[in-house]
């Protein structure tokens, strides 16, 4: 994984109207989602056949790091935050302190985006991401209702699935990081991390899995709940990714009007401009 997923959105309100081709019928800025009144469905993964290993392959290039072109390089931070706090914890647990410190990073809302990819970073160099997973297993099995443990526990599997060529071990994984994000999302409905990269992996799921239009519900989801938070660079991201699956969809007015919506918010945003300087064609 090169650089690491979360790249990610958010988006202030935005006045006025965004442009679209001359002489047709306009759709929606962020056209609506596909289910009632914005909700995303969640189904029984269970019984979903498994990822492919394509599939896995993709999510390894792109899923898991999103675009380097988004995410110009940034100073980071790679020192874990509340240090002091998690060594307290350290002697209550058979993980490696190195291993905790660099999840209490990955689940710390104090976390920046930089410190989280250092984490990752640190924790697939050293070879750490078994290790990792039974520290965040074990922290979801206590505490259920922490979303960021089991968010963080699904982008773990996908990390440790990227590693692996067995179709199968793959897929498990594949499906526990499906269930660990709506388990979060349960716990908590506007959790970024977990919306996001469960959108961003199901759009490499199979196309026989009809999972289209779910990844686009949750994007558009997603870009309702941040339109309500101060807008951070890296939400520029979820207009990157929701204009994408409408173009795969051949709806390209929509990705068009999406790429211009985002642009209007992040004109600096490197994989919008890219997505406008060749549009969708007609």
């Amino acid at each position: 994984m090169k650089q690491l997923i979360f790249a990610t959105l958010g988006i202030a309100v935005i006045g006025g109207g965004i442009g679209f081709y001359a002489g047709r019928s306009k759709p929606p800025a962020v056209p609506p989602a596909g289910t009632a009144g914005g909700s995303v469905s969640s189904e029984a993964v269970q019984s979903e056949p498994p990822v492919t290993a394509v599939v896995a392959k993709q999510h390894e290039a792109r899923t898991v790091a999103p675009p380097e072109e988004s995410f110009p390089a940034a100073q980071v931070d790679a020192k874990p935050v509340a240090v002091a706090e998690s060594a307290a914890r350290v002697s209550t647990s058979s993980t490696p302190v190195g291993v905790k410190l660099a999840v209490e990073t990955l689940v710390s809302p104090q976390s920046s985006y930089p410190q989280k990819e250092a984490a990752w970073k640190q924790l697939r160099d050293s070879g750490k991401l078994d290790q990792a997973i039974t520290e965040l297993e074990q922290r979801v099995a206590s505490d259920p209702q922490t979303a960021e443990y089991s968010a963080m526990l699904g982008r773990a599997y996908l990390e440790k699935c990227s590693t692996l060529q067995d179709m199968r071990e793959q897929g498990i994984l594949g499906m526990k990081a499906d269930m660990a994000f709506d388990d979060a999302l349960k716990a908590d409905p506007n959790n970024f991390e977990a919306r996001f990269t469960k959108a961003v992996a199901m759009s490499y799921w199979p196309p026989q899995l009809n999972k289209g239009q779910e990844v686009i519900d949750n994007f558009t989801l997603l870009i309702n709940q941040q339109e309500a938070q101060a807008p951070q660079p890296y939400f520029a991201q979820t207009y990157v990714w929701l204009g994408d699956q409408y173009q795969k969809s051949g709806r390209n007015d929509y990705a068009l009007a999406v790429w211009q919506r985002g642009a209007a918010l992040y004109p600096s945003d490197a994989a919008l401009t890219k997505r406008l300087a060749q549009p969708a064609s007609k």
